[in-house]
């Protein structure tokens, strides 16, 4: 970043004028709130034009750990405070009052920095959804171009991938015996096999695809921001806690900086006049910083002692998650249990990944994937399968003295709504999160199909053979009950929460069809809170592909 050089004593300019100086050099064109999935997307877009001055502010740190562009480095990452923001939700009563971990990254490039590198998009009716209640321009064959746009895809450009794009996927190239069993499991269950869940049609078992290159993790940051990190008009910082949003006084609102906290002080940095602020801090931190800047619900903000600047009764509601049911057997064969409880086994996965970057540890933190319908009168599927070949009491902690595999499912589509709010105006005050999981009927009625499928896949002729024994659930349920108590007794969240700040018109809408802020000027919001409702599959690709929109129709309004 260049400065001018300071002024002769004889030039020197009073406190007023040295005081707009300093105002003209702290401030941009764009100032981007979170360098997750879709901030990182944003900051090399908004920084293509070189005219364009561009601040991406990060609450976390470098993505300099080296466990971080391992694949299998969520095992290290995840829990760790200085990766992981270590959010708990509220004690769920539709859990049976437990409380989950709810994992968020803390560090460049966000959640993709320290997820399980799995490159879902969803369905085509999840987004042609989205435009028929009332958001023009997201529909599937509006957004297949953005998902396009960001990917290189190893197998290079076809009606559905990218080939020349930023972010790298790959396909699985590991196999084993158990995996291939589960696929042929679900074949038997009526599922057809795939070869790419991204394709014509989701429905299927297959492989995962991988955001990982050469053995690489390849997240938002490495993807997107390390190659532009040295333009002369983008300015990063990280370690800059946003405090609030900071607005005119006249009406109708217009966000004019942000003020955050970096190296113990406060700093404040202006938007220009014609620029904009994008608030990208993810389906927590969005909603956070909103009620922190007194934007949302007056009875949330007086509780928390926030005064109101603008109503917006949307603004931390219509929360939803992926819950992920997770059932462990015990296996006749070898699986990755028995290679990581092993040291020397151990040290030749690390040889192997050194010397060749394959094997264990560059995997993905599932390899078979299944998308199924739990009834066959549906019209698309309703339920997910992550397939790992090792299994713990929940992801990240030591690994089960026995072969063990573990079948994990989730409700594609939840109705239950839960929300997130701050409860005081302390900016390092984690907000409560009250999920509200199997709050809905619809939701438990599924949950309990979808165990009813999982186990029975280990009926099939198929899988069988290798199953030693039930090892979650041990109550040998029977009754919808019995599999119900198995879903609230043994589920975790799967790292998927959306739809805080929703995009649309109704009274819960929190942004327009163009991400802007309703009732504000200069101010929008590109991250998975703008869901209008959660996609179905993994949320890390639509993040993305939100933050490649955004910046098209930032620049495009800036270009008019």
């Amino acid at each position: 970043m260049h400065f001018s050089e300071a002024a002769h004593p004889s030039e020197r300019k009073s406190n007023d004028e040295n005081a707009l100086d300093e105002i003209a050099i702290m401030s941009y064109d764009y100032i981007i709130i979170g360098a997750g999935s879709a901030g990182c997307v944003l900051a090399n877009r908004l920084s293509e034009n070189p005219k364009h001055r561009v601040l991406l502010l990060e609450a976390g740190g470098k993505d300099s750990n080296p466990w971080i562009h391992i694949p299998v480095g969520y095992f290290k990452t995840l829990h760790n405070p200085k990766t992981d923001w270590c959010y708990k939700s509220e004690a769920d009563p539709g859990l049976n009052n437990r409380s989950l971990d709810w994992p968020r990254g803390k560090t460049l490039g966000g959640s993709s920095s320290i997820n399980g590198l799995l490159y879902i998009r969803g369905q085509k009716q999840d987004y042609d959804q989205w435009r028929q209640l009332g958001n023009a321009g997201w529909s599937y064959d509006d957004v297949l171009p953005f998902f396009k746009k960001s990917e290189r895809h190893e197998l290079g450009e076809s009606d559905y991938h990218g080939g020349d794009g930023n972010l790298s996927v790959s396909t699985m190239r590991s196999r084993r015996d158990i995996c291939e069993a589960f696929i042929d499991a679900a074949v038997e269950m009526g599922v057809p096999r795939s070869d790419d869940f991204n394709g014509a049609r989701q429905e299927g078992a297959g492989y995962f695809q991988l955001t990982a290159r050469n053995g690489f993790r390849c997240s938002s940051a490495t993807a997107f921001l390390r190659p532009v990190k040295n333009r002369e008009n983008l300015e990063i910082r990280t370690g800059a806690h946003t405090e609030a949003i900071t607005f005119s006084d006249e009406l109708p609102l217009r966000a004019t900086g942000v003020r955050f906290r970096a190296n113990g002080r406060s700093e404040t940095v202006h938007v220009r006049e014609g620029g904009e602020i994008v608030l990208s801090a993810g389906a927590i931190g969005s909603p956070q910083i909103l009620e922190l800047s007194g934007i949302g619900r007056p009875d949330v903000l007086a509780d928390a002692g926030i005064e109101v600047r603008h109503t917006l009764s949307g603004v931390g509601e219509c929360l939803q998650d992926h819950l992920q049911i997770r059932l462990v057997y015990e296996v006749n064969v070898p699986t990755l249990n028995d290679e990581i409880n092993s040291i020397m086994r151990r040290m030749g996965i690390g040889l192997q990944y050194i010397l060749s970057r394959k094997g264990p540890m560059s995997l993905g933190a599932s390899q078979v994937c299944i998308f199924a319908r739990s009834m066959p009168e549906l019209d698309t599927p309703d339920i997910q399968f992550h397939f790992q070949p090792l299994s713990a009491d929940k992801p990240g902690l030591e690994m089960h003295p026995f072969s063990g595999i573990t079948s994990s499912v989730c409700q594609l589509r939840p109705d239950s709504r839960g929300h997130i709010h701050i409860h005081s105006p302390d900016p390092l005050e984690a907000p409560k999160i009250i999920p509200n999981y199997l709050s809905a009927v619809s939701d438990q009625q599924c949950a309990i199909r979808a165990v009813r499928f999982a186990r029975n896949m280990t009926r099939t002729e198929a899988l069988s053979p290798f199953i030693v024994r039930e090892h979650v659930p041990d109550s040998e349920p029977e009754t919808d009950e019995d599999h119900l108590e198995v879903a609230r007794n043994h589920s975790q969240t799967i790292y998927h929460p959306t739809s805080t700040c929703r995009m649309g018109s109704d009274e819960q809408a929190v942004v327009d069809d163009c991400l802007r802020v309703h009732g504000i000027k200069s101010l929008r919001i590109a991250d998975a809170s703008i869901m209008p409702a959660i996609v179905s599959g993994n949320t890390n690709a639509a993040s993305i592909m939100i933050g490649e929109k955004a910046s098209d129709m930032i620049l495009a309004d800036r270009k008019n």
